[in-house]
């Protein structure tokens, strides 16, 4: 597990619940209200922004994370490259994790400074 990935058992434990999608099949439009943050229990999705691939996440990635600091639109699209199963993270959920184990703040910031990182390698 690379150190932005995310232990999902730990997100089963907690009681939370999956949602499944199909190839193709939109998670999430750029411009959607955005309420949670998604881990990717298994497949593949593809952040998009316009025609703009910006990412392809797998398993145990978390994607949409920004949702949960702001409460801004959505910045990008998710879009299912394979059958995902997903698990959502609402503010709620994330507030208990982060005080039960805080290791799974730290992750979150990690991965928010992996991908601030790129978008200004790519300035």
């Amino acid at each position: 597990m690379s150190n932005d990935a995310v232990d999902f058992d730990l997100l089963v434990k907690s009681g939370g619940k999956t949602l499944s999608f199909k190839p193709g099949e939109t998670i999430f439009k750029e411009g959607d209200r955005a309420v949670e943050l998604y881990v990717i229990q298994s497949g593949r999705v593809e952040i998009r922004r316009g025609n703009r691939l910006l990412d392809t996440l797998d398993g145990h990635n978390i994607f949409g994370e920004m949702a949960l600091i702001d409460s801004a639109p959505r910045s990008a699209s998710a879009i299912a490259v394979t059958d995902v199963t997903l698990a959502p993270v609402s503010e709620r959920q994330f507030l208990f994790l982060v005080s039960q184990t805080p290791f799974f703040a730290l992750t979150v910031m990690r991965v928010l400074v992996r991908r601030l990182r790129a978008a200004n390698s790519a300035i």
